[in-house]
């Protein structure tokens, strides 16, 4: 093993680099430095770049004043250039991998990141860390293999490994410091130094047997949510056609102190893990002859609740003499889960797409933490939460259960609300639940 990765290792004097400085690379840069680690944070984005060296954050669980700290150490400096790498002993990739519009992994941005690196790399000793999912082998074929040369030999001067990200954008208690941290090396030389590099980081670290089965971890959990949320999901359809009320069923069932984990319905599943992570691990099956029933049909399901949700409303409105074409909607919240900005995958932009371009509707948002929205061809801007623009709507949809929302105000002021997220307790005339 790189005596030089050693060294550096154990006297601090070790140089990290991390690839996209985002939900999950820029608080990595903060543990690393608070480790007391020199760090490199290479971003394509030269305005996010220039940001963070002024000290500014451009995401909810990093504050202005965590970067600030970063930067005054003199320990942190943000680039757009892969030429910095040629200081950095241990190099972490968190880049996206979104799915195409055929459900294939798009894995361009791991393969533009190691094309990039390899220039550059140290000949002295290095080691590769991917954090972005994906399917089992990406590490070994897009990272390992890519990398070897002549120059960097695995296990002499060339370390390997993958450890999957577990960040939960807006989670108050579990941050990267104390959410244990998976590792896996395509080699044990390579498990043995993550592991070593990682323990002086996080408070614990878990080796598994490779890359591999550390690549297998976050598809694992990720299923696990997609398939238990989909047994909801299709609760609540069923419930709904024998009149019975999902949640109490729901919060009765949680009182079991052993045996059964609740999970709630709503109207879709969003986010970067959960809608993607899944499909991720199913496509990869195929190659070896094996088809994830459980995967489709929780994909299906659960990528059918927007739909549900507007046909639900449909109904609702129905009742009260009222068409959805032509008719105001107001959508409260755009993000995919409460109190955060990040609206990636949100089922709040299929409902609004079902609403305008299906139905015909005239759709508004309000959302305190989102100011505007430029996705799935929706531009908008989020509006103020007033009297005046409760009163003007014809239902107000409750995709998102912010916290910084006033409900009783919501109720006062709305002709309809239809609930989709359990926002609002209690029982109320003008209030319909998913």
């Amino acid at each position: 093993m790189s005596k030089n990765l050693l060294e550096a290792l154990n006297s601090k004097s070790l140089t990290v680099a991390v690839i996209g400085q985002g939900y999950v690379g820029l608080p990595l840069a903060v543990e690393v430095i608070k480790s007391g680690f020199h760090c490199i944070g290479l971003d394509v984005d030269p305005e996010k770049v220039a940001g963070l060296n002024r000290g500014e954050s451009h995401i909810i669980d990093v504050s202005d004043a965590d970067v600030k700290e970063l930067v005054d150490t003199g320990r942190y400096r943000a680039t757009a250039s892969y030429e910095d790498l040629k200081d950095a002993d241990v190099i972490s990739i968190c880049v996206p991998t979104p799915l195409r519009k055929t459900r294939d992994p798009d894995v361009s941005y791991i393969q533009a990141s190691v094309e990039a690196m390899r220039p550059h790399l140290k000949k002295s000793g290095v080691l590769v860390i991917l954090e972005s999912t994906t399917y089992p082998g990406t590490t070994e074929e897009l990272v390992a293999q890519e990398l070897a040369s002549e120059d960097l030999v695995l296990d002499k001067n060339l370390f390997v490994a993958f450890s999957p990200e577990r960040v939960d954008p807006g989670n108050a208690h579990y941050g990267l410091k104390n959410t244990p941290k998976v590792v896996g090396g395509v080699t044990p030389k390579s498990t043995e130094l993550v592991e070593k590099f990682y323990s002086q980081v996080v408070d614990h670290v878990h080796a598994v047997r490779g890359a591999r089965e550390a690549e297998m971890v976050k598809l694992l959990e990720n299923t696990f949510r997609a398939v238990n949320i989909a047994l909801v999901n299709e609760m609540a359809m069923m419930a709904d056609r024998m009149g019975i009320y999902t949640w109490d069923v729901i919060e009765a069932a949680a009182t079991k102190p052993f045996g059964y984990m609740p999970f709630f319905p709503g109207p879709g599943i969003g986010g970067h893990c959960i809608p993607l992570d899944p499909t991720y691990l199913s496509w990869k099956a195929k190659s070896y002859g094996f088809y994830n029933r459980f995967i489709e049909l929780a994909t299906d399901i659960n990528g059918n609740m927007p739909r549900f949700l507007v046909n639900k409303l449909v109904r609702a409105l129905n009742e009260r003499g009222v068409a959805l074409k032509g008719a105001k909607i107001l959508l409260l919240g755009m993000a995919y889960k409460p109190n955060i900005n990040d609206v990636r995958e949100s089922p709040a932009l299929d409902v609004w797409q079902l609403l305008h371009t299906e139905w015909g509707a005239d759709v508004r948002y309000h959302d305190p933490f989102v100011d505007h929205v430029d996705d799935h061809g929706i531009k908008a801007k989020s509006v103020a939460l007033t009297k005046e623009a409760l009163e003007a709507s014809h239902a107000v949809i409750v995709v998102t259960n912010h916290r910084d929302v006033d409900y009783d105000f919501v109720i006062k002021h709305s002709r309809l609300v239809f609930d989709a997220r359990h926002a609002i307790k209690g029982e109320h005339p003008n209030v319909q639940s998913l």
